[in-house]
């Protein structure tokens, strides 16, 4: 079965009580037992990873390269500032897709400027805890063409 690392940045452990109005009410537990479901119906196995450490992110990026076969991150404030998750995905080979809960498009100017999207096959945003499914769905695809 394919394997894909399902990546959470800075904050994210607060969903479910953290600005309702942009990321909704599920907290991230409930996002990961979401996220096994929908995986488990395409065929794919998770690991869902959550940190506040940009070096901890980069880690896991560096050790999916052996076990993975692709990414879903959610790089929540990273996405903004951090060259060094960019490097690291571009490394890996990895076919990645940045997601987020909110429209990063509809607030500040500066949530919309990613490092990642670059390095990224796709974006997804705006959907809330329905982003990490059509992420899921999408790789599943992906992996299989």
């Amino acid at each position: 079965m394919r394997s894909v690392l399902v990546l959470n940045g800075p904050n994210l452990n607060l969903l479910g009580h953290r600005s309702p109005e942009f990321y909704g009410r599920q907290t991230l537990a409930q996002i990961e037992n979401s996220c096994r479901t929908w995986s488990s119906e395409v065929g794919l196995e998770i690991e869902f990873l959550q940190s506040n450490s940009e070096s901890t992110m980069i880690d896991a990026i560096q050790r999916a390269m052996s076990i993975h076969s692709g990414i879903i991150i959610n790089a929540a404030a990273y996405t903004s500032t951090s060259i060094a998750l960019r490097d690291a995905i571009e490394a890996s080979k990895l076919p990645c897709i940045e997601i987020h809960l909110s429209n990063i498009y509809a607030r500040e100017k500066w949530r919309s400027d990613s490092y990642l999207s670059a390095v990224s096959v796709g974006v997804i945003c705006g959907f809330r805890e329905t982003s990490y499914r059509l992420a899921i769905l999408a790789m599943a695809d992906l992996l299989e063409s």
